[in-house]
Formats: structure tokens, sequence, C-alpha cells
């Protein structure tokens, strides 16, 4: 005999609700009304004798006891739109997570050339900040994504090697046109950092042994490469960049490498998918096309110190 379970729309908008701390943007997210949450949140109470969420002034929390069904309801909810995907009617589309940086300067013209070229193959392209690059394939829509990695992925997901990030120098063009840098030059200028905690000039410096001779202290900070570059590229100061990422702008005169240096920072591009996803020979095949991308840039002749 079946136990009999609570209705499926009372656990998805429980579901909504733990996951935002609010009826009112679970109700956003079910295209529902906040009165809808709640009468479904008291028809999973009724079911189970006990109170899923507290309030603490304008707070939203959840009891012990939700937090004791929370992972599993998430749990099941995964493995039902794993089923579906297996028949999920959009077959031909691929939805692709990618960082922002990545997006703007190198990926999205490479996906674009691609649906040009592999008519019938769409990929939907959603562009991400991430502090630390990851996907969750069991919570997130996506078919793949690229992530900046040291490689150690789960066993159950596929990947393909890209290219390794080469961290390098960048300024306005007109940097060149005055006095050669050197260690001097470079301490008296205005860093500009695209990550909060500023690791990529430090691994630069301390690789080129300038450690002690050039300050972190002081210079703007963003959140990412994309925004350091272009206000390098503005003439507010050097920022570090993606050797690939930037080879562009570089030949067509928007950058300059003032210093010309590459540092492997250690981490590499992947294009990464969940084995058992449907649509691994279109993932193949965009693989393929987009490692020759790679193959056929012309990158800034520099030293590199790997």
């Amino acid at each position: 005999m079946s136990r009999r379970l609570p209705p499926l729309y009372a656990l998805r908008a429980f579901e909504a609700a733990a996951r935002y701390s609010s009826f009112t943007r679970a109700a956003e997210e079910l295209s529902i009304t906040q009165s809808a949450v709640s009468r479904h949140i008291r028809t999973l109470e009724d079911h189970f004798a006990c109170r899923l969420f507290q309030r603490n002034g304008r707070n939203l929390q959840l009891t012990e006891a939700a937090r004791l069904l929370l992972p599993g309801i998430r749990e099941g909810f995964g493995a039902l739109e794993r089923a579906c995907d297996t028949l999920r009617a959009e077959d031909d589309i691929l939805r692709m997570k990618a960082p922002s940086t990545l997006t703007m300067r190198w990926l999205l013209a490479r996906i674009s050339r691609f649906r040009h070229l592999q008519k019938g193959n769409e990929v939907q392209l959603t562009s991400a900040w991430m502090d630390v690059d990851n996907v969750d394939f069991n919570q997130e829509p996506f078919d793949c994504a690229v992530l900046l990695s040291n490689g150690h992925f789960p066993p159950d997901w596929e990947s393909s090697y890209l290219f390794s990030e080469w961290l390098i120098p960048v300024g306005a063009p007109t940097l060149l046109n005055d006095q050669p840098w050197d260690v001097e030059r470079l301490a008296a200028t205005e860093l500009l950092h695209p990550t909060p905690d500023r690791r990529d000039w430090r691994n630069w410096l301390e690789r080129m042994g300038l450690s002690e001779r050039v300050s972190l202290k002081g210079g703007q900070v963003f959140d990412t490469l994309e925004l350091g570059m272009i206000a390098a590229a503005r003439g507010y100061g050097v920022s570090m960049g993606d050797l690939l990422m930037v080879a562009e702008d570089v030949a067509q005169g928007r950058l300059s490498l003032p210093w010309p240096t590459a540092v492997a920072s250690g981490e590499k591009y992947y294009l990464v998918w969940p084995k058992t996803r449907p649509g691994g020979e279109r993932l193949r095949r965009l693989s393929d096309f987009l490692q020759g991308e790679v193959a056929a840039m012309e990158l800034p002749r520099v030293e590199r110190l790997g």
C-alpha cells in the first residue's frame, strides 16, 4: 500500500519559499499570489502536523522540521527534472552558463559563429558573474557550462579543455608612447585590481620576483577582469588581464601590454556537461568547434612563465 503524499504544488511552493526565505519571491517565481503560497504552506503544515516557517521580525526562517524536509524535497524535484529532460521538447537547444568576462571578450562571438555554421544547433548563453566558477546541474537550468578550474570535476561530468589562463598587465595604448617600462615605473603606476582579494596581481608579482618592490596597497578594486580591463583601456591605470581574452584588443590597438610577460595562473577554462544529459553528441561538436577557435587564434608574442 502506497503512503499518501502531500500535493506536488504545495511541495513546490515550500521549496521556492525556503530557497528565497520569502513568500513574495516564491509567488513571483511560481506565477501565483502570495496568499496562494501561504495556503500551500498551510496545506503542508496540516499534512505533517508541524510548523515549517516562523517569523523573526521581517525575516522568514525555517523551523527544524523544515530543515529536515528540505534536502529530500530538492533532491526529489531534481530527479523529476532530470527524468523530464530525457523527453524535453526543446531537445535542439543547448543552455550554457559562462563567466561574464569570458562571454564578452571571447565566447559570445564564437557561439554566434557556431550557431551560424551549425544550423539547427541552437545555444542559449547565460552570462554570470562568478566569484568562484561553479554550476549545479541539478539545481540550475543549464546543459553545459564553461568554467575556470583546476580540472577536478565530479565523476559524472564530461569535461573538455579549452585554454589556460595566462595573466598579463594591460593598459591604454598610449602607455607605450612614453618612457620604457621598468620596475620603478610599475611601482609608481596605479594598479587596477580585477578581483577584490587582489590575487591576480599578487600571483603575477610573485612569479616575476617583484613582490617586495611593487606594493599591492591602494589602487581601484573591481569585481571582474572585464571591468579592470575597461578601466585600463580608458587610461585609469594598469590592470591584470588574460592573454587570450585581450588578444583581439591588442591587435586592434585598443589595449597595450606595457610589460610583455605572461604568467600561468594554474587554472584553465573547460567546457563541462553531465554525462547523463541529452545532447552529448551536439556538445562534443560544440567542444570541437571551440577548441578549433582557440587553435586558430594569433596571440601576442610575449614571454611566458609556466
